[in-house]
């Protein structure tokens, strides 16, 4: 695709370079118009000889010369350049500039005058240089299109650097966020089992549609916003199967979630992290989970008791910092995150803009 893409624009520039080419001739012949039979060898060769330093220009003496500080040699080839295409120019195809043998003159008794033989055309200087300024604007048009091109060469190259490193890293955050997700889920089905609940199949078949929202929904950069928000409630009530007191575990999802985009498995690790430590070690739980869509704003927010204060080094943290690495990543200007913990209640407030169109991170 990216080469296909690549002779287009090679296609598309060359297109431009004779369409302006022809404008620029074309506009000169315009001063014949009246006298169309003046047109000489010369002006042909003042353009030939003005393209091929043009390009010559572009191609070579300004990206390996003007741009690698090589001002001096630089310099030193355009003037030589110059002053050789004027010279033909002048001696070789405009005769009128040239020295011209001299008239015979004759005196008062018809005798010859042989002296000064040569006859010097008095032309003004300027209509003698005025090639060199052609050519120095030809110079200068060309030197400047190069370095702009390279400027902008540059910085779309610098951005897509940045495009890539920053794929690369959403997909590494993506990696980090299944098996976190992945390990605390089984954990929750492994409680179950231990205590031979007969809510152990229910759970598998709700982990097999988590899963199956991950691994086939989630390829995109966003998905919709109501396949991640189901994605969501299938987990809570997964929790809701683990644990012996629910009573306390609120959920309040309103506003309209069709056709909005958001980052798959953005919230998650909030909701996970809400479960892990709002959960005392007989099962009682205290989260509140409010997620409010109005227009093009999401609101989310979750809060839970602390209950389990017993620092976790080998699995804690993953979570929290991650979400908070990809929301610099995807929403740099368009969201807010804060997060409180009072006495014990720990509570997250994230409130973003959501996407209006479905993109791949690829």
């Amino acid at each position: 695709m990216n080469l296909v893409s690549t002779k287009n624009n090679s296609k598309n520039q060359i297109i431009l370079h004779v369409f302006i080419w022809f404008f620029f001739i074309l506009a000169s012949l315009m001063q014949f118009y009246e006298s169309p039979f003046k047109i000489g060898n010369d002006f042909f060769v003042q353009w030939a000889t003005g393209i091929i330093l043009f390009y010559l220009n572009y191609y070579y003496f300004v990206p390996n010369m003007l741009l690698q500080k090589k001002h001096v040699e630089f310099c030193a080839i355009i003037i030589f350049l110059i002053a050789l295409f004027v010279l033909f120019r002048s001696y070789y195809l405009m005769p009128e500039f040239r020295d011209l043998p001299r008239p015979k003159m004759f005196d008062a008794n018809g005798k010859e005058i042989l002296e000064n033989k040569i006859f010097h055309k008095n032309k003004p200087l300027f209509f003698r240089i005025m090639p060199a300024f052609f050519y120095l604007s030809i110079i200068a048009i060309s030197t400047i299109i190069r370095i702009l091109s390279e400027y902008f060469n540059n910085q779309q190259h610098k951005m897509f650097v940045e495009s890539q490193r920053t794929t690369a890293e959403l997909i590494y955050l993506r990696k980090q966020t299944n098996p976190h997700f992945l390990f605390n889920t089984l954990n929750s089905i492994y409680s179950l089992a231990h205590k031979k609940s007969d809510l152990v199949p229910e759970a598998i078949v709700t982990l097999s549609e988590l899963m199956r929202y991950m691994l086939y929904e989630t390829d995109n950069k966003t998905v919709l916003l109501e396949k991640e928000i189901n994605y969501i409630q299938n987990y809570i009530e997964l929790q809701k199967l683990r644990l012996n007191n629910i009573e306390n575990i609120y959920v309040n999802i309103h506003g309209e979630t069709k056709n909005k985009y958001i980052e798959p498995l953005l919230l998650i690790s909030f909701i996970e992290n809400a479960f892990k430590y709002g959960t005392d070690y007989k099962g009682n739980t205290r989260v509140k989970i409010k997620i409010q869509i109005e227009d093009n704003t999401l609101d989310f927010w979750v809060e839970n008791r602390v209950e389990n204060n017993v620092p976790d080094p080998e699995n804690s943290g993953i979570g929290i910092s991650n979400i908070k690495n990809r929301l610099k990543l995807l929403y740099p200007d368009s969201h807010t995150l804060s997060i409180e913990q009072k006495d014990q209640n720990y509570s997250v407030h994230l409130n973003l803009k959501l996407d209006q169109i479905q993109t791949s991170i690829n």
